[in-house]
């Protein structure tokens, strides 16, 4: 048996933010979009779910039409059953992650980013899966004094502390 490994970079679009993740059934797409709607309503989305069995389509919504091609492009450039893509706009991961996670169907969130991402993938003779995501740059130091006091004051400033 042969397995390739291969590194997809994932395409965000300019002031979006993406969710990868994996789920086990095809009516993710659904609950993934009742989640996103029952909890941000203004969010502009995306959402693209690569099936693993029969038609394996990659199924797509969303309340967006640039959002759901950008969710479809990167689903298909990951092509791993069972996947899926949400890209967003006017909102944030943080804002809808946790309601994605108690999704019934989904079982695992590798990123949530606007940062570069590069997906990890094994290819085999069956398909592909995702073995992990390279999110961002790696750290250039360790964070002093200066750099606390910026990042208490940064999330004050955007409202997430009070």
């Amino acid at each position: 048996m042969r397995m390739e490994l291969i590194a997809v970079r994932l395409e965000i679009p300019e002031g979006a933010n993406l969710i990868l993740g994996q789920s086990h059934f095809i009516k993710t797409v659904e609950d993934i979009y009742e989640a996103i709607v029952n909890t941000v309503p203004q969010m502009k989305f995306g959402i693209a779910f690569n099936e693993a069995s029969g038609a394996c389509l990659t199924r797509v919504d969303g309340n967006d039409d640039a959002m759901k091609t950008a969710a479809q492009h990167n689903a298909s450039l990951v092509a791993a059953g069972h996947s899926f893509v949400v890209v967003m706009k006017d909102g944030y991961p943080v804002n809808i992650l946790t309601r994605i996670k108690d999704v019934p169907e989904v079982v695992n969130i590798f990123c949530a980013t606007a940062n570069p991402v590069e997906v990890i993938v094994a290819q085999t003779e069956q398909g592909r899966g995702i073995l992990g995501v390279v999110d961002g740059s790696s750290p250039k130091g360790v964070e002093d004094e200066a750099g606390r006091e910026w990042r208490h004051s940064f999330l004050r400033k955007i409202g997430y502390k009070k």
